[in-house]
């Protein structure tokens, strides 16, 4: 008899090897099955799922309404995502006015919780200037009380002897207005952090400019003849004699203008910043008394006549001096109408309709002979809006920021902007015609980049705007308001320069849709305003953050090496290299074609092209290291776009907007091209909408600078 261990089959025996291998097909088979199962559940529990919150769904209705699904996205990805909407389809003024209305909505609900506080304020004047009924009232009353304190005008009858010092100093200090040249405190252009009062050329009420037609040239002052005229009159002058005042306000501001010598000559001559005494300045321009006039706007600076002054254009001074004291001997009730009619033109927005009415229609006549677009009618409330927000700065950043920019908000863009700032100084390693001693130093400098995101701390101190509005007096006529408010903002900027370690001052306020690099105090701002939908929102797709948001920031991040890109501003670049590379992106630009009337200047346009190509790229690097370490991406639902498809389809929503005659003179191209362009510099984009070799959006040769 045969034993059970007899029948089993022996090692190394043919049973034997057939049974191994119907074991390890058995083995294969359950692991295959088990992976199976197993990819099938990341797929359904870690795969892209649909956002179905209430900002996405807003989001995909967004992207639904004004992109143009018919449109191939290999050939034209712009009308793809911006096709429809044409005339109001422009991302960031969209985002503007949702800002503004928000500021609106705040102001109208008045939740102050502290009487007499800045918050009180600030809703006080702004229902000062919503008050239409007691601003028409008032008539220019108010006004020819503030004429009668500048000593009257002969227009009116009531005018005594001319003071032309007294009136230029009360003008200067007590109504911001500079009717014969600008002067402002600034930093000094070689010492950042070292304030200077700088004399400036004016700036006119009249768009004028050096190369303008005779023809155009001549009707434009004849709409302005007509402006001031009806300003005259609305004062209660005799048509006759405001004809005739009006007229040598005129002659005054024309010659003024011939006086003025343009920027690039000015710099060629080494003209452009001259340092100068109040002194040195009386001996050469001596109609003006500048310690008086100087000290008085610019108090609490305590000026002696050694103090050091910046002008911008000395010769215009001197000419403008000469010309006061002509018709100081001659014409001196003339040039007393002249500067009263300059501050009428800068309050005419505080008075009532008639005022505004005249205003108006000299811009919509000045915008015609310019060839400029009509400006859209704005509602009352939004001129209200941005008064207030001028004035109450402080207080209306802290409302604003405590509503659309809570902690949860702005730790999420924190933590966008490490990111990119991260994939930056990663690529800053890998580009070829950086050394590596000047690759360190980029490194270095991004590294050491401070960032102030939503608003800046010093605005966001209550107790510093309490003490910084306890100077307005509101009432009781809104343009009283106006020149209270006008006061106490020029004594606050004068503060803000005096103190001993200034924080960086902020060029946009928080509201606003515009992000900046300060190479002064090396800090890039991004405002409140403009990490809002549809460009940022924690609860979007990653996607839509890095397309949009992200690009943003990495364009900003660029600009830290603006010096570096110009001829001569990287000794440790392979200038062959770089210039090539430089080259290499101008010609891709330059091969687009343009919608009609659309037009760009390549020389203006590159260094920003350079910084919306390089800020794709690194926000798509960005992008995609994230989904390494965070898995579950959202998409948007019934758009029908994977998670890549969406990061492009979000970068060329924050180009939506339609071309612009200005668009020539900017240093942006065109938005068609701040799409195309970077989009066709990126091989991933032809990937995911698998764009066939050789369409418009996948050519065969591409650039790369960063």
């Amino acid at each position: 008899m045969i034993s059970p261990e007899e029948r089993l089959p022996v090692e190394g025996s043919r049973p034997w090897a057939v049974a191994r291998r119907v074991l390890t097909a058995i083995l294969l088979l359950g692991l295959l099955l088990c992976s199976s199962v197993l990819l099938f559940y990341i797929f359904r529990n870690c795969g892209p799922r649909p956002c179905e919150t209430s900002v996405c769904l807003d989001l995909r209705d967004h992207y639904l309404a004004s992109g143009n699904t018919s449109v191939a996205p290999c050939t034209d990805f712009f009308s793809f995502a911006c096709g429809r909407a044409k005339g109001t389809n422009n991302s960031f003024q969209e985002l503007a006015k949702r800002n503004k209305n928000r500021l609106r909505r705040i102001l109208e609900a008045q939740n102050s919780r502290h009487p007499g506080s800045g918050e009180e304020k600030a809703f006080q004047f702004y229902n000062s200037c919503m008050d239409t009924r007691a601003i028409e009232a008032a008539g220019a009353g108010p006004l020819r009380q503030v004429i009668e304190e500048l000593g009257g005008w002969r227009i009116s009858g009531n005018w005594t002897s001319l003071n032309f010092n007294r009136t230029l100093r009360l003008l200067m200090s007590q109504y911001g207005h500079f009717p014969f040249f600008r002067a402002y405190l600034g930093p000094h252009p070689a010492f950042p952090h070292t304030p200077v009062i700088q004399i400036d050329q004016p700036e006119f009420d009249v768009p004028l400019k050096q190369d303008q037609e005779q023809k155009i040239y001549a009707q434009i002052y004849r709409e302005y003849l007509t402006y001031l005229s009806r300003l005259g009159t609305l004062l209660g002058g005799d048509p006759n004699k405001v004809q005739q005042h009006a007229s040598l306000s005129i002659s005054i501001t024309s010659q003024l203008f011939q006086f003025l010598r343009p920027l690039e000559q000015r710099r060629a001559q080494g003209k452009l910043f001259q340092m100068v005494t109040i002194d040195q300045l009386k001996e050469m321009a001596p109609a003006v008394d500048w310690l008086s006039c100087l000290q008085a706007t610019f108090t609490p600076m305590s000026l002696s006549p050694s103090q050091l002054l910046m002008v911008h254009d000395l010769e215009y001074l001197k000419n403008m001096s000469q010309l006061v004291e002509d018709l100081l001997l001659k014409d001196r009730d003339f040039l007393q109408s002249h500067m009263i009619l300059g501050l009428v033109g800068t309050l005419s927005p505080a008075l009532d309709s008639r005022f505004q009415e005249a205003r108006r229609k000299l811009s919509q006549k000045l915008r015609e002979l310019t060839e400029q677009s009509a400006m859209p009618a704005r509602p009352r409330w939004m001129k209200c809006v941005e008064e207030t927000g001028t004035f109450f700065q402080p207080t209306l950043a802290a409302l604003f920021v405590h509503e659309a920019f809570g902690p949860s908000t702005r730790s999420a863009a924190m933590e966008l902007f490490t990111v990119i700032q991260d994939t930056l100084i990663t690529r800053l390693r890998k580009l070829p015609w950086m050394n590596k001693e000047t690759q360190n130093m980029a490194q270095d400098k991004v590294a050491q980049l401070r960032v102030e995101m939503g608003a800046s701390e010093w605005t966001l101190k209550p107790e510093l705007a309490q003490q910084e509005y306890s100077d307005i007096q509101l009432g009781p006529s809104f343009l009283q308001s106006v020149l209270s408010c006008v006061r106490s903002l020029r004594a606050r900027i004068v503060q803000s320069f005096l103190r001993p370690f200034p924080p960086h001052r902020w060029q946009v306020s928080p509201w606003e849709v515009s992000a900046y690099y300060s190479t002064s105090d090396h800090v890039v701002v991004f405002p409140a305003g403009l990490l809002q939908p549809p460009f940022f929102h924690p609860g979007y797709p990653r996607a839509v953050n890095f397309g949009a948001a992200g690009s943003i920031m990495a364009h900003e991040l660029l600009h830290i090496f603006y010096q570096l890109l110009l001829p001569g501003g990287c000794l440790g670049c392979d200038t062959h290299a770089l210039q090539e590379a430089l080259l290499c992106l101008e010609r891709h630009y330059a091969a687009f074609p343009l919608p009609r009337g659309s037009s760009f200047n390549d020389s203006l346009t590159l260094l920003e092209n350079a910084a919306d190509a390089g800020g794709l790229a690194i926000a798509l690097q960005a992008y995609n290291k994230r989904l390494l370490w965070h898995h579950g991406e959202t998409v948007l639902p019934s758009l029908d776009l994977t998670p890549p498809q969406i990061f492009f389809r979000s970068y060329a929503q924050v180009m939506c907007r339609e071309p612009s005659p200005q668009d020539s003179h900017d240093t942006h191209s065109p938005p068609q091209l701040r799409v195309h362009g970077p989009l066709s510099s990126t091989p991933a984009f032809a990937r995911h909408f698998r764009c066939p070799p050789g369409a418009l959006l996948n050519p065969s040769s591409r650039c790369q600078l960063w």
